[in-house]
């Protein structure tokens, strides 16, 4: 069995969510990142880019918002993980990006789905886990009473963060199965969108190297149309890395298109 998550005294649910131990480092190195970048934004766009510019055009008859896991553990103050991902969420302005793109959706009348991350307590009985995986399950984060129960679920890092509720809540927003690991491979989100008539995504959510990479290129595996929303997105700084600056190159690399919240409202608008 994997280790116990409970009794590893290395990291606490406390430590995760005020960013200390280890993971405090990651936002101080945001906050001193953000000051350098001032004259060297790491996350510019390259000034002569060697890749062929995006041709995508967004049909919003065939199209849809895809948001992965809009929830409290990654975008509140009171998630366990805003200690390594707060000061990349504010950088970026994710939690408001997000709500403007559900609103242009909402407006513009395109279908919109939520790929939601959930853990049940059978999954904590895993053999075998990657780091994260340990990471997650170590500070609850995700963690719901079961798949049959809502029990504990409202104002959970679980559910869904509050000002988003209106537009998930509607009872048109397509909210999938959830996923388990960080890709869609196993939920019902390509099904959901092929229903629809969709084959045109366009993709916020978090985490960005983690979640909201891997359901990009599954998409693009499934033969669906991908923009990524560069801005609808952020990531943990940890000793090991940046994860937004490493999923920002691969988004540039492999997706359709890589647009900008005030981008994408303008053309649903």
């Amino acid at each position: 069995m994997c280790d116990n998550h409970d009794q590893d005294p290395k990291l606490t649910r406390r430590q995760a969510m005020t960013g200390t131990a280890a993971l405090g480092v990651a936002a101080a190195g945001l906050s001193a990142g953000t000051a350098r970048a001032q004259d060297n934004d790491p996350y510019a766009p390259p000034a002569e880019p060697a890749l062929p510019p995006s041709d995508m055009k967004l049909d919003p008859s065939r199209a849809a918002l895809v948001v992965t896991d809009p929830q409290n553990d990654f975008l509140s103050p009171d998630g366990v993980s805003w200690g390594v991902v707060g000061a990349s969420v504010q950088h970026h302005d994710t939690v408001a990006n997000i709500e403007s793109l559900f609103k242009a959706a909402k407006a513009a009348g395109i279908t919109v789905a939520v790929s939601p991350h959930y853990y049940y307590p059978t999954d904590k009985g895993w053999r075998f886990e990657g780091a994260l995986e340990k990471l997650m399950h170590k500070i609850g984060m995700f963690d719901r009473e079961g798949p049959l129960s809502l029990e504990g679920f409202e104002g959970s890092g679980a559910d869904f963060l509050e000002q988003y509720k209106p537009y998930i809540n509607d009872g048109e927003t397509i909210v999938t199965s959830p996923h388990k690991l960080y890709g869609p491979e196993h939920n019902d989100l390509a099904l959901q969108l092929r229903k629809s008539g969709v084959d045109q995504v366009i993709l916020a959510g978090m985490s960005a190297n983690l979640c909201t990479e891997s359901h990009m290129r599954e998409l693009l595996e499934q033969g669906f149309e991908v923009a990524v929303v560069k801005d609808g997105t952020a990531a943990a700084m940890l000793p090991e890395g940046d994860g937004y600056l490493a999923a920002l190159t691969n988004f540039r690399y492999m997706a359709n298109a890589v647009w900008t919240t005030e981008e994408v409202v303008g053309m649903l608008g």
